[in-house]
């Protein structure tokens, strides 16, 4: 699934260039919409009670990204137990240049224990395979 990003200003760093903290931001807002596009938004998960912190998060950095320059975020499930969610990152510059890899990893929690949706909310769980592109090819 893809989510497009337009690089900020205030999102640059003395260099001129996207300061590294930022990519941790736009991988939450692809989460964010990966989730309204499978049909598990964050809203509706909320009001479930179900949390979904996360636990870890990595990035390799491998080329610059500027101001005014558009990224594209190719946002999938890597795993995906319906206890833990391994997102990966793949953030492209308009011309194809691959310019930042990462993964964030998750739990579901609900009443500060954790989740097993699979068991607790299965109409939930699903949603995340109704769409093979929603994976990381194996």
């Amino acid at each position: 699934m893809k989510y497009q990003h337009k690089v900020q200003y205030y999102e640059t760093d003395k260099m001129a260039i996207v300061h590294h903290s930022n990519y941790v931001r736009w991988m939450e807002e692809a989460r964010v919409f990966f989730l309204e596009q499978v049909g598990a938004p964050f809203e509706k998960i909320e009001e479930m009670g179900i949390l979904c912190p996360v636990l870890e998060v990595s990035c390799k950095y491998l080329n610059m990204v500027r101001f005014g320059e558009t990224v594209t975020i190719d946002v999938r499930l890597s795993e995906f137990s319906g206890v833990k969610m391994y997102v990966v990152y793949d953030m492209y510059k308009a011309d194809g240049t691959l310019c930042c890899t990462a993964e964030s990893r998750h739990c579901f929690m609900k009443d500060g224990k954790v989740l097993n949706l699979k068991r607790k909310y299965p109409e939930v769980y699903q949603k995340f395979f109704e769409d093979p592109e929603n994976f990381v090819d194996k």
